[in-house]
C-alpha cells in the first residue's frame, strides 16, 4: 500500500514522531538526586600542647549512591570558606563520595586564628576531621579508625592537602592545587638559588595576603577587604566549579577558582557569602539539615563580639557598638606571632631567619619524605605567588618517597588566566576515582606530566582553544634536554631610582583576572628607561618550544649589594614584546668593580617562540611587585656568557585538533532522520551513479572528457550548457571566459563538489561523483586559498596531506615546498602570510601527490612577474612529465606564454577549443604583427576591439 503523499511525506511523518518521542523521554527521564549538605559544628582540640578548643563550621554531603563511600576533604582558598566548596561538593556526592566541608580556623565562622597551615593548628584540626569521617556509617573503612580518604584544595587549601597527608598516614591521595612548597621561598624569592634569607620581599602579595585576614573589621563586612581575600586565595576560572568572581573570594576546591574582585560576598557559583557574614550558616541554600552525631553540635552562632579563647578570638568580627583595638586593625584574625613576623619583614624588606623558620613550619619543605601517597600537582602557569617551581619541588620531594605523582600546568592560576574548571574538576575525580575507588586508569598511556597549550581560535566560536600536550614522564623544570640560543649585548649602565620609583611592572597580583586575562598574547610588563640592560638574540631560523626554566649568567658591575629583576621576553616583528605569563626573577647580587658573575634561574614557563621572533632578555633594578631599595645607585650589567640555556622536552605530545563532540555526537533522531533521507535518495542516486566499466576502456587513460555538461541556477538560467570537451595527457589547457561565463561552475562540477543537471564527466574513464576514488588523482586550487591561520605553512600542508588518509611518503612533500619557494616563512602561521605567500602555498598544497590532473583557478593571482615567470616554468615542467594542468585565468598573454591548448567558454557553452597555435594561425594579423590570444578571445566572444 502506497503512503498518501509518496515517500517524502513519510520521511516527514518519520521525522517528526521521533522528534516527538524524544522530547517526551527528554521530560521523563529522571535527574540526578538532590544532595543534601548538612550543617554541623565539629570541636577540636589542636595547639602544641592540645589544650586549645576551637569550633569549626563544616557541612557534610552524604553519597548519593547509598552505601559506604570513600570520603573526600574539600578545603578552600585562603580568605574563603566552606561556602566557597559548595558547588564542589555537590558534584562529587553525586558520584558517589561521602565529602566532609569546613571553615578553616580564623575564617568563616570557624573559631581561632589563622596559624597558616601550622602542624601544631590547622593539621590537627584536620586530624580530628578524619576522625569524624572514621565514626560516620556512609564512609568506607579500611580498618577501625581509619577511613578510606583523599583531600583536595587550591592555594591554602592545597598546602592544607599536602601538609596532612605528611602528618596523618591515614590520608589515601591527594590533589593539590596552585599552592606552595616552600612559604619563606614563595615570599622571598631570590633566582640565584641561595634561597629566602637573600631572597626579595614580595611585597605586594605578601600584603594582600596578610590584609585579607582583616577584612571582617572593615565597613559593611569589608567591602574591598574581601577582594583581596579572594586574591590571596583564588586563582581565575568559570563554569560549575569555579567562582567566576567580581566580589570577594570564591578560592578553589576540588577544582574551584575564583576570580578576585572587591566586596565581601563570594558570588561565584556558590553564591554564598565566603566571609561568613550572614546570619546563617546554611550550605545549600533551603536544603541543609542539621546534623547531631557524635562529636559535632548545632552550628554555632557568631559571638556578640571578640571571645577569648585559648586558641584565638572564637568568632571573629564585631558587633555594631563597637570598635576594633590596635592588635585586631594590625592583625586582623592572624595569631600575633605571624602578625609580628610580617610587620617587621614588611618594615625592612628582607626575611629573617624567624621568618623563615616560622614559614616553613607550614610548608612540605619542612617534611621532606614524609608525603607518600599517590599525588596529582596542578599548578597554574600564570602565577606570580606560587609559580610552576613549587609544583615542580613537590613533584621531586614526594616521588623520591615511591609515590605516584603527577604533574600538570594549566591556564590559570592566582593571575588569572581560563582556569579550566571542568578539566581540573574531571582530573580531580579521575584520580580519586582510581585510588579512592580502585576504578580503571583508563586506556592509552599514563600521562604523567600534562601542559596546557594555545591551540589558536574556534573557528566558529571564536573563543581561544587550549590543548593538553602529555608525556609519560616529568623531566623537571631542567627540561629532557637542553638548547641553547645566543644573545647579544653590551655592558649597560642601570640606576635603581631614589625611593624605588618609579618601577617597572610585571605582574600585578588580582589585574590579570579583572581583566579577564586568558593567558594569550597580552602582556602588560613595562620596563623603565635608564633602569633596564636589554640583551637580544638573532631572529630564531625555527621555532623553539621552552618547557621549564631557562637560565643565563650576567655579571654584575659596582659597588655594595644590587637588587635584581630577570625577564625573557618573546618579540615578535610587528607587536609589542611578550612577557610569558608575566613572570620576572628576582635576585640579590653583591656587586663589584671586577664584576661579580652569578647564574640566573628564569621563571619556568611553557611558551613556543616561533621562527622569526627574538628571544629578548632584560635586567631591571626595579619591579612594582617586590620591595627595592630606597638609595639611588647605578650598577652595570653585562653577559658572563653569551649562551641562554632552553629546556626542552620533544615526549610531549600535543593530540590532534577535531570538532568539538557536539559536532559529531548528534541525538539519535537525527541518525535516523538522514538515514530515511538517504534510503529515500538511493534509487536515483544508483541511477545516476550506473556506470559500465567496459562501455569506457577507451577513455581510461584520457585525464579529462566533458560530454553534454549542464548545469542551472535556482532561477532556471543556465550556468553550463551543453559543453563538451576532451584534454589529453600532456597538455596545459587554458580554460577562458569572461565573468560568468561559467568557469568556476564547471571546475566545481569537475571536482564533485556540485552535481550536474544533465551529461557527465569522467577523469581517466570514471565518472565523477562525490567521494569517488578517482578524484584522488586530481589536485585543485580554486576560488582563493583556505587555510588555518594559527598554524604554520607547513602544518597545514601536512594537516592537509593527513585528512586524505594516505600515506606520508606520497604526499612528495619536498618537492611541493620547493614549488612554494616559501623558505623559513613555511615555519610561520599563515596569518602573517602576505596574499601571493598564500597563493603559492595553496599551488603546493594542490600539487601535494603530484597528481595526474592538476586544476588551478588564477594560479598567479597575488604573483610579482618573478613569480609568474616561475609559475609558468613550473606548469610547463609538471605537464611534459606525463601529466596534465587545467588553469583558469584572465591573464591572456601568460595563457598564451604557458598553455598548449585552449577552451573558450562564453554565457556557459563552448565557443572554441583547439591548440593555442591553431587559433593564432587562423587569425588574421594585426598591423603587420602577429595576432595576439586577446585579439582572438575577443572575436570570439564578440567584443569590439
Amino acid at each position: 500500500m502506497a503512503f498518501p503523499g509518496g515517500r517524502r511525506a513519510l520521511a516527514i511523518v518519520v521525522t517528526l514522531v521521533i522528534l516527538m518521542a524524544g522530547g517526551v523521554t527528554w521530560a521523563l527521564w529522571p535527574s540526578d538526586p538532590v544532595v543534601k549538605g548538612r550543617d554541623l559544628v565539629i570541636s577540636v582540640m589542636d595547639g602544641p600542647a592540645d589544650d586549645q578548643r576551637v569550633d569549626l563550621d563544616a557541612t557534610f554531603y552524604p553519597p548519593a549512591s547509598g552505601g559506604r563511600a570513600p570520603a573526600v576533604l574539600l578545603a578552600h582558598g585562603f580568605g574563603g570558606s566552606k561556602q566557597s566548596m559548595r558547588e564542589e561538593a555537590g558534584r562529587l556526592a553525586q558520584q558517589g563520595y561521602a565529602v566532609l566541608t569546613w571553615s578553616a580556623r580564623g575564617f568563616g565562622r570557624s573559631t581561632g586564628q589563622i596559624a597558616l597551615n601550622s602542624p601544631d593548628y590547622e593539621v590537627k584540626d584536620v586530624r580530628r576531621l578524619v576522625d569524624w569521617l572514621a565514626e560516620r556509617p556512609e564512609v568506607r573503612l579500611d580498618a577501625p579508625g581509619d577511613p578510606r580518604v583523599g583531600i583536595a584544595g587550591g592555594s591554602y587549601g592545597g598546602a592544607i592537602a599536602l601538609m596532612s597527608a605528611a602528618y596523618d598516614n591515614r590520608v589515601d591521595a591527594i590533589v593539590p592545587q596552585i599552592t606552595w612548597y616552600d612559604l619563606a621561598d614563595a615570599l622571598f624569592p631570590d633566582a640565584s638559588g641561595k634561597g629566602p634569607l637573600n631572597g626579595v620581599f614580595k611585597k605586594m602579595w605578601a600584603g594582600i595576603f596578610f590584609s585579607s585576614a582583616a577584612e571582617r573589621l572593615a565597613p559593611d563586612g569589608g567591602a574591598g577587604a574581601g577582594g583581596l581575600a579572594g586574591l590571596a586565595g583564588a586563582v581565575t576560572g568559570s563554569g560549575s566549579t569555579t567562582g567566576n568572581a567580581t566580589q570577594g573570594d570564591t578560592t578553589q576546591g576540588t577544582t574551584g577558582q575564583g576570580n578576585a574582585g572587591q566586596g565581601s560576598t563570594a558570588q561565584g557559583t556558590s553564591g554564598q557569602d565566603s566571609t561568613a557574614q550572614s546570619n546563617t550558616a546554611q550550605s545549600n541554600t533551603a536544603q541543609s539539615n542539621t546534623a547531631q552525631s557524635p562529636g559535632a553540635t548545632a552550628p554555632a552562632t557568631p559571638a556578640a563580639g571578640p571571645t577569648a579563647s585559648p586558641g584565638g578570638d572564637a568568632a571573629g568580627g564585631l558587633d555594631a557598638g563597637r570598635t576594633p583595638g590596635a592588635e585586631q586593625v594590625q592583625c586582623g584574625r592572624f595569631m600575633p606571632q605571624i602578625c609580628e613576623m610580617y610587620q617587621k619583614v614588611a618594615e625592612t624588606g628582607r626575611a629573617t631567619k624567624e621568618a623563615v623558620d616560622l614559614l616553613r613550619r607550614s610548608s612540605p619543605i619542612s617534611v621532606p619524605g614524609r608525603i607518600k601517597v599517590p599525588t596529582l600537582l596542578l599548578q597554574g602557569q600564570r602565577d606570580s605567588l606560587f609559580p610552576l617551581s613549587h609544583a615542580d619541588a613537590n613533584a621531586r620531594a614526594i616521588a623520591a618517597t615511591g609515590a605516584p605523582v603527577e604533574v600538570a600546568w594549566f591556564n590559570g592560576g592566582h593571575d588569572g588566566g581560563d582556569g579550566e574548571a571542568d578539566w581540573l574538576y574531571d582530573r580531580t575525580t579521575g584520580w580519586f576515582d582510581h585510588y579512592l575507588k580502585g576504578a580503571s586508569a583508563g586506556g592509552g598511556d599514563p600521562a604523567v606530566f600534562t601542559v596546557t597549550r594555545d591551540g589558536g581560535r574556534d573557528p566558529g566560536t571564536r573563543r581561544p582553544v587550549l590543548l593538553h600536550a602529555t608525556a609519560g614522564r616529568y623531566p623537571g623544570l631542567s627540561g629532557a634536554e637542553r638548547t641553547t640560543v645566543t644573545l647579544n649585548g653590551p655592558q649597560q649602565p642601570i640606576a635603581n631610582p631614589a625611593g624605588g620609583s618609579p618601577s617597572s611592572i610585571s605582574a600585578v597580583p588580582g589585574l590579570g583576572g579583572l581583566l579577564g586575562g586568558n593567558g594569550g598574547g597580552a602582556s602588560l610588563a613595562l620596563d623603565m628607561p635608564g633602569q633596564a640592560a636589554v640583551f637580544e638574540s638573532a631572529p630564531l631560523t625555527k621555532p623553539a618550544q621552552v618547557t621549564g626554566s631557562p637560565t643565563v649568567t650576567i655579571k654584575v658591575y659596582g659597588t655594595g649589594e644590587a637588587t635584581l629583576f630577570a625577564k625573557l621576553y618573546d618579540v615578535s616583528g610587528g607587536s609589542l614584546p611578550v612577557l610569558p605569563s608575566s613572570l620576572v626573577s628576582p635576585l640579590r647580587v653583591t656587586a663589584s668593580e671586577a664584576g661579580t658573575p652569578v647564574t640566573v634561574t628564569l621563571p619556568a614557563i611553557d611558551r613556543r617562540f616561533d621562527a622569526g621572533h627574538r628571544m629578548r632578555l632584560v635586567v631591571s633594578t626595579t619591579d612594582l611587585g617586590y620591595a627595592t631599595p630606597a638609595a639611588p645607585a647605578v650598577y652595570r650589567v653585562a653577559l658572563e656568557s653569551p649562551t641562554l640555556e632552553l629546556p626542552v622536552d620533544a615526549a610531549l605530545r600535543t593530540p590532534a585538533t577535531g570538532p568539538a563532540w557536539w559536532t559529531w555526537a548528534m541525538p539519535l533522531a537525527a541518525i535516523l532522520v538522514a538515514a530515511v533521507l538517504l534510503l529515500t535518495g538511493s534509487v536515483r542516486r544508483r541511477g545516476e551513479a550506473g556506470d559500465d566499466p567496459a562501455a569506457d576502456a577507451e577513455s581510461a587513460g584520457v585525464p579529462l572528457v566533458i560530454s553534454g555538461l549542464g548545469k542551472r541556477y535556482r532561477n532556471g538560467e543556465k550556468a553550463v550548457d551543453g559543453l563538451s570537451f576532451r584534454v589529453e595527457k600532456g597538455q596545459v589547457l587554458g580554460l577562458l571566459g569572461p565573468n560568468g561565463a561559467g568557469k568556476t561552475t564547471t571546475m566545481r562540477m569537475l571536482m564533485g563538489l556540485i552535481h550536474p543537471d544533465e551529461g557527465e564527466i569522467r577523469i581517466f574513464g570514471t565518472r565523477v561523483r562525490p567521494g569517488a576514488p578517482v578524484l584522488s588523482r586530481l589536485g585543485s586550487f580554486v576560488e582563493g586559498p583556505g587555510f588555518l591561520p594559527h598554524l604554520s605553512g607547513r602544518a597545514n600542508l601536512e594537516l592537509y596531506w593527513q585528512a586524505t588518509g594516505r600515506p606520508p611518503q606520497d604526499a612528495h612533500m619536498e618537492e611541493a615546498l620547493e614549488i612554494a619557494g616559501l623558505g623559513a616563512a613555511l615555519e610561520r602561521a599563515v596569518r602573517t602570510y602576505s596574499q601571493g605567500m598564500r597563493q603559492r602555498l595553496a599551488i603546493a598544497q594542490a600539487m601535494l601527490g603530484l597528481p595526474d590532473l592538476l586544476v588551478l583557478d588564477e594560479p598567479t593571482n597575488g604573483l610579482d612577474p618573478p613569480q609568474i615567470a616561475e609559475m609558468r616554468r613550473v606548469l610547463k615542467a609538471y605537464a611534459e612529465r606525463g601529466r596534465t594542468v587545467i588553469v583558469s585565468s584572465h591573464l591572456l598573454a601568460e595563457v598564451e606564454q604557458t598553455c598548449t591548448h585552449v577552451v573558450v567558454m562564453h554565457r556557459g557553452r563552448l565557443v572554441s577549443a583547439g591548440p593555442v597555435g591553431d587559433l593564432l594561425g587562423a587569425a588574421p594579423a594585426a598591423n603587420g604583427a602577429g595576432p595576439r590570444l586577446e585579439d582572438v578571445f575577443l572575436d570570439l566572444i564578440g567584443e569590439s576591439r
